[in-house]
């Protein structure tokens, strides 16, 4: 196993204190950061047709990247007001079809991207999800099915279909978008909580196997924002209930009789957060890219386990065969 310390990565720039400073401004401190320049990057991302998804594809297109916008079925009013912000604006913004659960929809979007940039792309942002809430023990089969195959196959999909042509070239850097609801639980959240675990640890364990290949990835834990996403939550968590049989739902009255019916306007926070906290992830230099950037202006219960859990990796495996791989993702 070759030796990837980070301190030989870090190298050269260690001494400049601009990572430090970049790197608590991705943590969400208040440090003032110039923009980040993004021209030359490459950058696809699934799940653009609200959200974090849509703003990050406009963030990203104006602070100099092409950037492959992509949702599922297309054509749709959103992808037309995209392609049109993006011929008013002149932003390199390209709008293409992708289902995440569609394992042609992935092949083809990723080779279309790669055809029109002539090399594997620089960024994948792997965001579109589905949440659908209500007890545990209410989740059909059918509900389970469609929590897993968006929020954990179809993540995984789409690092499939990326990772050779990054790998050819050294160097590329994967998104993850999680939760705090990956490292924390509320209780009634149907499998979310499930499934941004399995994201939580999939990403850790591609950010370890990816070491010796140059890419990074990092895992954004966001809180709550007001972004649509509860639209959907209802729609999906509605039809479970009244799919449901009373065997399951009768245990919990109170908690079904709100299934379907959550309310997202209580939420004040900026959802341009998640956009930018990424960008300032991209402008560090490869090798220095944290493993996870918790993003609220609220709460983030998570940092506490982010910490117990990387030091508990360093200590468990640092010392083994493995070890420069766990020691150049936590900087230990």
């Amino acid at each position: 196993m070759p030796n990837f310390d980070r301190r030989t990565l870090l190298a050269g720039v260690a001494a400049t204190g601009a990572i430090a400073a970049t790197a608590r401004a991705a943590q969400g401190d208040k440090v003032e950061a110039p923009a980040p320049d993004l021209s030359g990057k490459a950058i696809l991302i699934t799940g653009c047709s609200s959200g974090f998804g849509r703003l990050s594809a406009e963030h990203f297109a104006r602070l100099g990247a092409t950037v492959f916008a992509t949702m599922r079925n297309t054509p749709r009013p959103e992808a037309d007001e995209l392609k049109q912000l993006a011929s008013d604006d002149s932003l390199d913004i390209r709008v293409m079809r992708l289902d995440v659960l569609l394992d042609n929809e992935v092949t083809e979007a990723v080779g279309a991207a790669e055809r029109e940039i002539g090399r594997g792309l620089d960024v994948l942002v792997n965001n579109a999800g589905v949440g659908i809430t209500g007890p545990v023990e209410v989740q059909d089969m059918e509900a389970t099915r469609l929590a897993f195959d968006t929020n954990v196959l179809g993540y995984h999909r789409l690092v499939r279909a990326v990772l050779p042509n990054m790998r050819a070239r050294k160097q590329g850097h994967i998104f993850h978008v999680s939760s705090q609801l990956g490292r924390v639980i509320v209780p009634y959240s149907g499998h979310y909580s499930a499934t941004k675990f399995a994201v939580e640890a999939m990403g850790e364990q591609l950010a370890y196997e990816l070491v010796p290949h140059g890419i990074g990835v990092t895992v954004i834990q966001p809180g709550g924002y007001p972004t649509e996403v509860w639209v959907n939550r209802n729609r999906y968590s509605g039809e479970l209930k009244a799919r449901a049989q009373a065997i399951h739902l009768d245990g919990y009255p109170q908690v079904v009789a709100r299934m379907g019916e959550e309310d997202g306007s209580g939420r004040s926070a900026d959802p341009m957060d998640v956009p930018r906290a990424m960008a300032r992830v991209l402008a560090m230099p490869s090798g220095t890219r944290p493993l996870r950037v918790p993003v609220h202006p609220g709460s983030k219960p998570q940092i506490a386990i982010n910490e117990v859990s990387a030091k508990t990796q360093v200590e468990w495996l640092g010392e083994s065969r493995l070890g420069p791989l766990v020691r150049a993702v936590h900087n230990a």
